[in-house]
C-alpha cells in the first residue's frame, strides 16, 4: 500500500513545504490556510490531529495536507 504523505507524520513535514493547516479556531468548520512552514512546533513523531506549525508570517495550526516539496533556492 503506498503512504501517502501526511500531516500526522513529523517525518512527512520540513521547514520550506507548502502545507494546509486548520488553526484552532477554524477546527469546528475545517476551513484551511495554506502556506510555506517556518517552524515545527510538535516534538513527537505522530499526532493524530495533525504536526503543529508556525508558517511564514506568524500563523500557527495543525497540518492537514503537504501540497508541494521544498521551496527553491531564491523564490522566496
Amino acid at each position: 500500500m503506498e503512504q501517502r504523505r501526511n500531516g500526522q507524520q513529523r517525518g512527512s513535514v520540513q521547514v520550506g513545504l507548502t502545507v494546509d493547516i486548520i488553526k484552532k479556531e477554524d477546527q469546528r468548520s475545517g476551513k484551511r490556510t495554506r502556506g510555506i512552514v517556518q517552524e515545527i512546533l510538535t516534538n513527537s513523531p505522530f499526532h493524530p490531529h495533525g504536526i503543529k506549525v508556525r508558517l511564514k508570517g506568524g500563523t500557527v495550526g495543525r497540518v492537514a495536507a503537504v501540497v508541494t516539496g521544498p521551496e527553491e533556492p531564491g523564490n522566496e
